[in-house]
């Protein structure tokens, strides 16, 4: 008898204590501060092809995981154009028609600096993308400082990404 309410007061705590977390939409991930996986040795033609070397070289450089599919992907588009003016963004094109792709980033303009495409979506499992559009945050050395889950539009991108980006900008000065 005394089983079932003491059920509901641990699931009751459990609850609760999501509800205190500083962002309950977080989720966290376990490459921060790791080495960037390896990326995919394809591209779309007509593209720079991206290599894990591009993502050694100094400075602060993005990884935006995206596909043509995507409304989000669409939606943080001009974000990304204007980011590729500042830095490096480099993309990973997920599970895509190369068509499509092709179509999309030349009607609405490139922002990536180099594109890899992973058409089975085994880079973006071995990176712990969940679903696109997500970008990471590299420094010099190739490791991941941020992931940032979601389009980069509004206040998500505001008061979540642009204080991760600056503080890594800030870190790479001298």
């Amino acid at each position: 008898m005394l089983i079932p309410p003491l059920l509901f007061l641990a699931l009751a705590a459990v609850f609760i204590w999501g509800l205190g977390r500083d962002d309950p939409n977080a989720l966290p991930s376990t490459f921060e501060g790791r080495e960037a996986p390896a990326v995919p040795e394809t591209t779309l033609p007509g593209y720079t092809q991206l290599t894990d070397e591009m993502l050694r070289e100094p400075g602060v450089k993005l990884v935006n995981f995206w596909a043509s599919w995507c409304p989000p992907c669409r939606a943080e588009h001009p974000t990304l154009m204007e980011l590729s003016q500042r830095m490096p963004v480099y993309g990973v094109d997920l599970k895509d028609n190369e068509a499509d792709a092709l179509e999309f980033l030349g009607k609405d303009g490139n922002p990536f600096h180099a594109i890899a495409t992973d058409p089975r979506g085994r880079t973006a499992i071995d990176w712990g993308v969940t679903a696109p559009p997500e970008t990471f945050i590299i420094d010099g050395e190739g490791r991941i400082l941020y992931r940032h889950a979601g389009p980069l539009i509004r206040e998500d991108y505001t008061n979540r990404f642009l204080p991760e980006l600056e503080k890594a900008l800030a870190a790479e000065s001298p």
